[in-house]
C-alpha cells in the first residue's frame, strides 16, 4: 500500500503530541489516522518506548511503531528555555496539545494550561495522567498495569481458583487515549460554537473504573463483592470458552432463543425445557452442572465445524485464535484492518469507519534521527 492523500474528517486540525509511552500517543495516532496534522515532539533521547523491544527495526522497537504513525517528529528539549521557547512558537499553530507529563511540571516551567490558555484562548490542552492533578492519590504516576491492580480489574480476572490476574494487553492505558480522543473531539465540537478552547483531563484511574461493567453494578445492586470466573460471564451462561473434541471454542449465548437454538445444535434439544436451564437466570445460578453437560455433548463434535453451525443458527460462537491467526483471518483482510506501507510497515488499521472521510494512512513512524516536516494538511 502506498501513501494516501489526506481527506481524513479532521484535515486541517493541527495537534501537538508531546505526550510518551501510550495512552497521549494512542489518541493522537487516531487523529492523525482521520487527518489531523500531528506534530510529536520527543525528549531528545526520544519517546521512552522506542527502546520497548525487542522486536526492533531500525532501532525502532515494535511498541513505538504501534503508535505513531501519521505524524511529523521533532525533538526539543524542554527543560531548556529555548525548547520552551520553540514549543510556544508550535503551540501558536495548533488547535490541540496533548501532554502526559507529571502533574506540576509544565506549571513549572512556566507553561502550563492557565498561563497558555490566556495567550492561546482556543487551545485545546489534553492531558493524560495516572490518577488526576489532586485529591489522595493526585499527581502519583501511574502505569497501566499498577492501574489495572488499583481499579479491581485484576481482582475479577483470572480462573476462579487462581490469584489476580493482569489484563494481557495494556487496556486502562489505551481506553485513556480512546477517552482522551473523545475529549478533544468534544471539545472541537463546542469550540465551533464558543470559539473558545478548554483543558481535559483523561485519568488511567478514571478509566479502568469505568471499564468495570458490569461488576461495578452488580456490586451497586447487591453487595456482594465480584469474583472471578475465568473465561465465563458473571451474569450469563453459557458464555464461556467450552471444550470439544478438537480446539476450545467460545460461546456467547445471550437469550432464550439462542440457548434453544444452541441446544438443537449440539443434539440436546431438552435441555431448553430443563426447568433448571429454562431461563438466563436460572442457567446463571446452575451454570457448574450446565457446562458439564454442555462439555459431554460437546466431545463428540469438531471444535471449527461446531462454530460454523453455530454461527449459522444464529448463536455467536467462535474459535481461540491465536494472535497470528486473527491478523491473518481473510475476514481480517475484508475488513482492511491491517495497514502495509512502503518500507515494510505493518500495523492496525483503525476501527472507525466513516463513509465519506475514511482513515488514511499517509506515512509510518519514523525511525530515530528522522524528521519529517513538510505539512500534511495540503496533501
Amino acid at each position: 500500500m502506498t501513501p494516501t492523500a489526506n481527506t481524513g474528517a479532521l484535515a486541517g486540525i493541527r495537534v501537538l503530541d508531546i505526550s510518551r509511552i501510550l495512552g497521549g500517543p494512542y489518541c493522537g495516532q487516531i487523529l492523525g489516522d482521520h487527518g489531523a496534522d500531528v506534530l510529536k515532539v520527543e525528549p531528545p533521547q526520544g519517546d521512552d518506548t522506542r527502546t520497548w523491544g525487542p522486536p526492533f527495526k531500525e532501532g525502532v522497537a515494535s511498541y513505538y511503531h504501534g503508535l505513531n504513525r501519521n505524524k511529523r517528529t521533532m525533538a526539543l528539549d524542554l527543560g531548556s528555555a529555548d525548547g520552551r521557547d520553540a514549543l510556544l512558537a508550535l503551540v501558536a499553530e495548533a488547535d490541540v496539545l496533548v501532554e502526559n507529563f507529571k502533574t506540576g511540571t509544565m506549571e513549572r516551567w512556566g507553561i502550563g494550561y492557565d498561563e497558555l490558555s490566556k495567550r492561546f484562548p482556543r487551545l485545546i490542552w489534553c492531558r493524560v495522567s495516572g490518577f488526576g492533578a489532586d485529591g489522595p492519590l493526585g499527581a502519583l504516576p501511574g502505569y497501566d498495569a499498577a492501574v489495572q491492580a488499583m481499579t479491581g480489574i485484576m481482582s475479577i480476572n483470572g480462573e476462579a481458583d487462581g490469584g489476580p490476574l493482569r489484563v494481557g494487553l495494556p487496556v486502562v492505558d489505551m481506553v485513556t487515549g480512546l477517552n482522551a480522543t473523545i475529549g478533544v473531539l468534544l471539545a472541537l465540537q463546542e469550540r465551533t460554537r464558543s470559539g473558545r478552547g478548554q483543558f481535559i483531563e483523561a485519568a488511567l484511574y478514571d478509566s479502568g473504573l469505568s471499564l468495570l461493567h458490569p461488576h461495578a453494578a452488580n456490586w451497586f445492586m447487591d453487595g456482594a463483592v465480584p469474583r472471578r470466573t475465568g473465561n465465563a460471564h458473571p451474569n450469563i451462561y453459557p458464555y464461556d470458552a467450552l471444550a470439544t473434541r478438537t480446539d476450545p471454542i467460545f460461546v456467547a449465548v445471550g437469550n432464550d432463543r439462542q440457548f434453544a437454538s444452541f441446544c438443537v445444535c449440539i443434539g440436546q434439544p431438552a435441555l431448553a425445557d430443563d426447568p433448571l436451564y429454562r431461563t438466563a437466570g436460572a442457567r446463571s445460578i446452575h451454570r457448574e452442572g450446565l457446562k458439564q453437560r454442555l462439555e459431554a455433548a460437546l466431545a463428540d463434535f469438531d471444535g471449527r465445524a461446531m462454530v460454523e453451525t453455530l454461527m449459522a443458527a444464529g448463536v455467536p460462537a467462535a474459535p481461540v485464535l491465536s494472535v497470528d491467526a486473527a491478523l491473518e483471518h481473510p475476514h481480517t483482510a475484508h475488513r482492511g484492518m491491517v495497514v502495509e506501507l512502503e518500507g515494510g510497515y505493518r500495523g492496525v488499521a483503525s476501527p472507525i469507519k466513516l463513509s465519506r472521510t475514511p482513515a488514511t494512512y499517509r506515512h509510518a513512524p519514523l525511525t530515530a534521527g528522522e524528521s519529517f516536516i513538510e505539512s500534511d494538511t495540503a496533501a
